[in-house]
């Protein structure tokens, strides 16, 4: 077969091809802030999409609309699936929503919140209610010692 029968896939065609965001089995649980960044993330990916709509470019429309219907797809999702969660303050506890400050065996002192799986950011001080490091700490008091990574860790502050 000659070449001038056949379509070459160039970039911007195969980029408007995009996957969906792999969305989690677990339950959606988010804190307030989380809750609030979904929304900011959704109603981003609504302009991308009305921008992506009026845009008059062909090209670059085509990849526009396409990461703008990805995101949008996803976020409202994230959104109507989301189950907010208030810590009970009232419990001393580790639970969703709450800080934990714990000391390693080395003397090391680390605290991370436990939020939702689309807030966790472990650079930002916060985890994944559903993380190794969550499970083996929620549900213990302060003076609790638990198992992370294979230490031994003491939970001296819960916020």
């Amino acid at each position: 077969m000659s070449v001038a029968f056949t379509k070459e896939q160039d970039s911007e065609s195969a980029a408007a091809d995009l996957p969906d965001r792999p969305i989690s089995p677990h339950p959606n649980l988010v804190t307030a802030r989380g809750l609030a960044q979904i929304e900011d993330e959704l109603a981003k990916a609504r302009a991308a999409y009305s921008a992506a709509q009026v845009s008059g470019d062909a090209g670059a429309d085509r990849t526009a609309m396409a990461r703008a219907t990805r995101d949008l797809r996803y976020y409202s999702a994230r959104r109507a699936s989301a189950q907010l969660i208030e810590p009970d303050l009232s419990l001393d506890t580790i639970q969703f929503g709450r800080k934990v400050t714990f000391e390693r065996e080395d003397g090391r002192r680390q605290t991370f919140a436990i939020v939702g799986e689309d807030e966790a950011d472990p650079t930002q001080g916060s985890v994944s209610y559903n993380s190794p490091l969550a499970r083996a700490l929620m549900g213990k008091t302060v003076g609790d010692v638990a198992t992370v990574a294979g230490a031994e860790v003491e939970i001296v502050e819960i916020d």
